[in-house]
């Protein structure tokens, strides 16, 4: 689809700023005329990122501020809301570090307008030759955290969770409770954790990115250290609404028979074991498969349903059907 198709659409880009003022207009010069309104968010930006978008007077621009530093979580839910308001037909997500090519936005764009799903979003791991440009502690931490996004989430079709360079149709977006949105660096993660449970479609869309000169401010001890409690409760919750609440599929079953056994199986050998030591009486053969067979048993169960879960990937849109062009 060109650019005088898309053209036809109401599209949208949100982009939370906080210190990118040596980036953010060539950011906003680079958004091609098909984009009808850019969102930006400066998020109490001790630099004069406010002042080079007033330099710019685009007048696709919506301008807001925080007075106070809310992270790029919070700065996105300020966004999302004016974007809402501004009844769009796809709304962006762009950083304002310049990391993101704008060229391929139609490809971003495309599969929501045809209907084939709800949130689309990059994926840098396609490409060989961006691998080589991006940061070998990036390529290491991605990979890390892209297994517990998969695992919290249940988007094990996704390459790239961590990628910010997204798009979403607003009808989408009008159903997610932007209030539980984290506002910090759990941003993205949480936000596709509540796709998770909404089971919207995500499509991952090969899109390289581009490093340059920037700094990122997200802390690697802050990541390594923060992310996975809040991975395992957005786990733990998803698989308790989308598996116990809203449905009760195979997963639940193996859930049920899987965690009891195998906790059962670990306390008993655990007292046998302690009592083992304490008396120096070997356990009986009656002892030691009371406590493996729960504990085999367990892991089987628990396998099976992290199988299922893997098989269970949303393919259903939960928008329906294209998006007609305006004019």
């Amino acid at each position: 689809m060109d650019a005088a198709q898309l053209s036809r659409y109401s599209i949208g880009v949100v982009i939370p700023a906080y210190r990118v003022s040596r980036h953010i207009q060539n950011v906003v010069r680079g958004l091609p005329s098909y984009i009808s309104k850019i969102v930006i968010v400066v998020d109490a930006s001790p630099d004069d990122t406010y002042e080079k978008v007033v330099e710019l007077a685009d007048p696709r621009v919506e301008l807001l501020r925080h007075e106070t530093n809310q992270g790029v979580g919070g700065a996105m839910q300020t966004g999302f809301r004016r974007a809402l308001e501004l009844d769009l037909d796809v709304i962006v997500k762009m950083d304002g570090d310049d990391q993101m090519d704008p060229s391929e936005l139609p490809r971003l764009i495309q599969p929501l307008l045809d209907g084939t799903c709800d949130f689309a979003k990059g994926n840098r791991y396609e490409h060989v030759a961006a691998l080589k440009s991006m940061p070998a502690i990036r390529i290491f931490g991605n990979a890390g955290l892209t297994f517990l996004v998969k695992l919290a989430s249940g988007y094990w079709n996704l390459f790239d969770p961590a990628n910010g360079y997204v798009a979403m149709r607003a009808d989408l977006l009008r159903r997610v409770d932007l209030a539980k949105l984290h506002k910090r660096y759990f941003f993205e993660s949480g936000f596709l954790i509540q796709l998770g449970i909404m089971r919207a479609v995500v499509k991952d869309i090969a899109i390289p990115a581009r490093y340059g000169d920037e700094k990122s401010s997200l802390s690697v001890t802050r990541t390594l250290f923060g992310f996975p409690p809040k991975l395992l409760f957005g786990f733990l919750r998803r698989m308790f609404w989308r598996h116990f609440v809203y449905d009760f599929t195979a997963v639940s079953l193996y859930l049920l028979l899987g965690l009891p056994a195998l906790l059962w199986g670990v306390i008993y050998g655990s007292i046998v074991w302690l009592e083992v030591q304490e008396t120096h009486v070997d356990a009986t053969a009656g002892q030691v498969m009371i406590a493996a067979m729960p504990i085999i048993l367990g892991v089987q169960f628990l396998t099976q349903s992290f199988a299922f879960d893997i098989q269970n990937v949303p393919r259903q849109p939960l928008c329906s059907g294209p998006i007609e062009p305006r004019r």
